[in-house]
């Protein structure tokens, strides 16, 4: 049974007008066709970035986040981490948890940092680089809940979980995973780490993303790439293989299982990204340069951390700073000052030459205008910022706590458009067109020149979800609206989706060592 579009949401007009079999067959023709995806090769940005504050107004920035951590430092909840900058010469005080790290401390840490790194799948032409003016969008991690139009908002689930990568997989626009999208929370906690990785390495070949809520938890999952890569342990080392992100619990502190994360990754050689989860005017100042004061230095004394365990593991500076809505205390997305924090994270990234992060936001609860409005605001000051990493790049609905089918699709929409956006113009004799514009004289019209004739199947861009047709033929084909054409477009990947090659032996394999951990009760979070 449908659910019904919320209040406010316009429900487009199915009638259609009699004696319209042409208008059925033509519908029924164009669902047969191919979806319009760019090529899955990764993008790269080709211009200059936007900075919007002078080298002195960051450097203040910088500054000011030494001196949170000299002065003020952070709460490090995890007794090893606080052991791990005592030794690195940190001011350590066990009974409060703080941790003061002075500017050399953090300097000598941050020039040990990759500026940039591949980060591998399973299948090697999926793999991606994270650095540079390399980029790479994934799709939405974390959502407690999942919506599609057709039956609403639930919990999240397996099998809801399962479709999602599968869709994943099947959009070239997206390069790798973030978090699950949405949590099983039908699967039991101890082992729902070891059915979501076998349904991602089972269903998805592209870079993959793990939670690190306890040690066991981690190497679980270490233990599963191993056998789906054929690896032992040196070699699964050897290559970045996998990442998770660690938020900040701002302000000022860090806890338990995050700390533990940044130390089991860096001791094997796997991607963490640090993420400052500052919201201005609730979790940091009010004020923009005060949130991305503190957002620098939590990311700063993260990033820390991991160098001091093994210097060159790979990272990634997160930016996440937005703001909250002051009448009622709900975060917002894609506002104007999210957008200037993104365009600064990324200069603050250059500046110490690392891997920048920031996402695909919206604080829409329904796959509407608003979503995509706020979406495209966040995916102009990542890319224009310099983003190499965009989280939450397709899927994201309700500020995070929704993923939803309709909006993979007109954000993977968004996203393709930007990547052809990106594409270089070439200027030469072909493309200048002077032998056309002769031919065609003054008043005519290029439909039938030959340049135009020769060129015009791959001349401009062809949408995966916009409709470019008249009123009139829109119309006569049920006025179908974007987020409609979005559920008719889910629908039929999931439809075609073709699963990756795997072993069968190693397929085995991962279901046996899943059933062990199952049956030695997985590893329950203390």
């Amino acid at each position: 049974m449908s659910t019904p579009a919320p209040p406010g949401a316009e429900t487009p007009r199915r009638e259609r007008p009699r004696g319209d079999g042409q208008a059925r067959r033509r519908a029924t023709a164009d669902a047969r066709q191919g979806l319009h995806q760019v090529a899955p090769a990764q993008p790269v940005y080709p211009y200059a970035h936007l900075d919007i504050l002078s080298p002195e107004q960051l450097e203040r920035i910088h500054e000011a986040s030494l001196d949170i951590l000299k002065e003020m430092g952070m709460r490090l909840m995890l007794p090893e981490a606080r052991a791990i900058f005592r030794r690195a010469g940190a001011l350590v005080d066990d009974e409060t948890q703080m941790v003061r790290a002075d500017r050399s401390i953090i300097e000598a840490a941050m020039a040990t940092v990759p500026s940039s790194f591949t980060l591998h799948g399973t299948n090697p032409a999926r793999s991606v680089v994270l650095g540079g003016r390399h980029m790479a969008f994934s799709n939405v991690g974390g959502p407690p809940n999942v919506t599609d139009i057709d039956r609403g908002k639930r919990p999240g689930n397996l099998e809801d979980f399962k479709n999602l990568l599968k869709i994943a997989q099947s959009l070239n626009v997206v390069h790798m995973l973030a978090g699950y999208a949405p949590e099983p929370t039908d699967v039991e906690v101890p082992v729902r780490h070891l059915e979501a990785t076998y349904w991602m390495l089972k269903y998805v070949d592209k870079p993959l993303f793990m939670f690190t809520l306890s040690p066991q938890r981690t190497e679980d999952v270490f233990q599963m790439l191993r056998i789906a890569r054929g690896q032992d342990e040196d070699a699964f080392k050897a290559r970045t293989q996998i990442y998770t992100v660690v938020n900040t619990n701002s302000p000022l502190q860090l806890d338990r299982p995050m700390l533990g994360g940044i130390i089991d990754l860096a001791r094997a050689g796997q991607m963490v990204c640090v993420t400052p989860f500052t919201l201005a005017g609730a979790m940091a100042p009010v004020t923009l340069a005060g949130a991305l004061a503190l957002q620098n230095a939590e990311a700063l004394m993260g990033m820390t951390l991991s160098q001091l365990v093994r210097p060159g593991a790979p990272l990634v500076y997160g930016g996440f700073t937005s703001n909250v809505d002051m009448r009622t205390g709900a975060p917002a997305f894609g506002t104007p000052e999210y957008v200037k924090a993104a365009l600064i994270g990324g200069q603050l990234a250059r500046r110490y030459n690392v891997p920048y992060r920031s996402s695909n936001t919206n604080a829409s609860n329904w796959p509407d205008v608003q979503s995509a409005y706020e979406g495209a605001m966040s995916i102009w000051g990542a890319l224009l910022g310099g983003v190499n990493l965009l989280l939450h790049g397709v899927g994201w609905l309700e500020g995070g706590l929704c993923a939803s089918y309709e909006k993979y699709i007109i954000d993977a929409e968004m996203l393709q458009t930007m990547v052809e956006f990106l594409r270089p113009e070439a200027v030469d004799d072909g493309t200048l067109a002077l032998d056309a514009i002769r031919e065609v004289g003054p008043g005519g019209h290029f439909f039938g020149a030959a340049h135009t004739l020769a060129r015009y199947e791959k001349a401009f861009y062809t949408p995966l979800l916009s409709d470019w047709r008249t009123y009139e033929q829109w119309r006569a084909d049920g006025a179908v609206d974007a987020t409609h054409r979005a559920n008719r477009i889910w629908k039929q990947m999931l439809a075609e989706y073709q699963e990756p090659p795997m072993d069968p032996a190693v397929d085995e394999e991962l279901r046996a060592f899943v059933e062990r951990r199952r049956r030695e009760g997985g590893a329950p979070i203390n």
